[in-house]
């Protein structure tokens, strides 16, 4: 009986890496848009794609080459970079719950892996029992490292020869809208979202990309008074 009952119970290592496996398919453009990017740079191919495994964050990166590619001071790109990225603080205020329960070398181990996907996809599962939360958020985290490696490298090389009439440009919103979608399970929510655009949208020219940073105080400010009248 034992034994029966152990092969009923959900492999969530298995599951982390399947549900991984449909956001790695529209990220595949974004990571060849990446590649093209230190390609335009002019920045040494190797110490473009090095950035993937020091700082395992598309958008920085991509934010990072491409100024430096424009002539910006490192100070400058290295600001509007983690500008950028300073949304995974908000990522890690969401999941701070569940990572109380969990071992220490996965409290210090799992921030590295709190990528966009990583966290539309375990935003959801902070219910499950600490191993099978750790299990599955591995699984999913490693599957996109993995990915993001392999086809940052690729576009190195595939991004120069695409066509020259060919725009893939647009995989980044496309994938940042696809993410959204998936995360947005009620009225408040969706609120919260079209609000942090519109903010996003009229605040494009502060410097820095710093505008990014406010619409997401903004934003997060609009869910904390909607979350508080809900109740």
């Amino acid at each position: 009986m034992l034994s029966d009952s152990n092969s009923l119970k959900p492999n969530y290592v298995r599951r982390g890496f399947l549900d991984a496996l449909i956001l790695v398919i529209p990220a595949i453009p974004f990571a060849l848009v990446f590649g093209l990017a230190v390609r335009e740079s002019g920045i040494a191919i190797w110490l473009g794609w090095s950035s993937s495994p020091i700082m395992f964050s598309g958008a920085a990166q991509i934010t990072l080459i491409t100024l430096l590619g424009e002539g910006a001071s490192v100070a400058a790109a290295a600001t509007a970079a983690l500008v950028v990225g300073a949304r995974h603080l908000f990522y890690s205020f969401s999941m701070a719950p569940v990572m109380q329960h969990q071992p220490s070398w996965f409290r210090w181990f799992a921030p590295y892996m709190l990528v966009d996907q990583v966290f539309a996809l375990c935003v959801g599962k902070q219910d499950l029992p600490a191993a099978d939360f750790r299990r599955y958020y591995l699984a999913a985290g490693m599957t996109f490292w993995v990915f993001w490696m392999t086809f940052t490298a690729l576009g190195l090389f595939v991004g120069p020869v695409l066509p020259a009439g060919l725009d893939i440009t647009f995989a980044t919103p496309v994938l940042f809208m696809g993410l959204l979608v998936t995360t947005i399970d009620g009225w408040q929510k969706a609120v919260v979202a079209v609000f942090a655009m519109v903010v996003t949208f009229l605040l494009a020219d502060m410097p820095s990309r710093s505008g990014l940073l406010v619409a997401a105080l903004a934003g997060l400010i609009l869910g904390l008074v909607l979350e508080r009248f809900r109740r």
